[in-house]
């Protein structure tokens, strides 16, 4: 009997606020929608990153013929000097940094050069004797390339010491960024969700003051009184989460599978395993906000 007395006290109040419980719906999805892409974010750039650093290499050029860098001065790197480098890497003080590493000669240059550029007018007057010997090094932790860099840059026959990372890490300062812009759009939207859903549960407990004034007299218990009005805003608010996991799960299809998956086939993204692991956050996010709104809400209105 007292359930469903419950039950049909949330059907009045929701009956009675249709457009602040869509407000709540509405509230609750878009703070949700903005927690979850954030959450997505997060795991794509910690994929990109799991995936990328490990593959990460720092290349040291050595200075080619007619090389502009100041450093060469427009002299090629004496086998002395390309030797000099190969033996310090294989040193012992590098060795806690040095993985492994590979010496390109220039006929290899050359060669992975006509493959990647081969069809392009450039190819057509580069020859083998304009490319430099380089070194393609492995790291032991990739994000110690900065002992590398510091250790051979400006030694003798050296023209520039580059690390992969300069490439990657644009793109993930991009990501990071739309997901702290989420995050802050997220906070703000969460914000409203709870001013939203104790406004809409307070209306509705003065709407039934009478009735509940009554409930007290006759000795129903606070539980009794409270739980109407904690399940419409729990139920609004979970609609709202449903529809946050959703709308993230269309725009996977859209954005991810259909249009970029498509472009950057080099990139593993986020999928509908990663939103698996988001949506059940989203949901009790929904609960735990609609708890927290009610909690405010009745202690005045239901002499909680």
């Amino acid at each position: 009997m007292r359930f469903r007395y419950i039950l049909s006290e949330v059907g009045k109040g929701l009956s009675r606020n249709k457009a602040m419980a869509v407000s709540v719906v509405l509230v609750t999805f878009v703070s949700l929608l903005f927690v979850g892409f954030s959450a997505l974010a997060q795991m794509q750039v910690s994929m990109m990153k799991s995936e990328w650093y490990d593959k990460i290499e720092v290349t040291i050029f050595m200075c080619a013929k007619e090389d502009n860098v100041a450093s060469c001065n427009k002299t090629e790197a004496t086998e002395q000097e390309i030797r000099a480098v190969a033996d310090k890497l294989e040193s012992p003080e590098m060795a806690n940094y040095v993985k492994e590493f590979h010496q390109e000669s220039k006929e290899e240059a050359y060669e992975n050069f006509q493959r990647l550029y081969g069809d392009s007018p450039l190819a057509t007057w580069t020859t083998e004797d304009m490319l430099q010997v380089s070194f393609r090094i492995k790291l032991v932790d990739p994000q110690q390339y900065r002992y590398i860099e510091e250790a051979f840059t400006g030694s003798p026959g050296v023209a520039q010491v580059q690390d992969q990372r300069e490439i990657v890490e644009p793109l993930f300062r991009v990501v990071d960024n739309l997901k702290l812009i989420a995050l802050a759009l997220a906070g703000v939207m969460t914000i409203a969700a709870i001013l939203l859903i104790t406004t809409t549960i307070r209306l509705s407990a003065m709407s039934r003051e009478k009735e509940t004034t009554i409930m007290r007299y006759v000795g129903a218990s606070s539980f009794t009184i409270q739980m109407p009005f904690m399940i419409e805003g729990a139920l609004a608010a979970l609609f709202g989460a449903i529809l946050a996991v959703g709308t993230l799960r269309l725009g996977l299809h859209l954005i991810i599978n259909k249009w970029l998956a498509g472009e950057f086939t080099w990139i593993r993204f986020v999928g509908t395993k990663e939103l698996l692991i988001v949506a059940p956050g989203l949901i009790v996010a929904s609960i735990v906000l609609a708890a927290i709104a009610s909690g405010v809400s009745l202690a005045k209105y239901t002499k909680v």
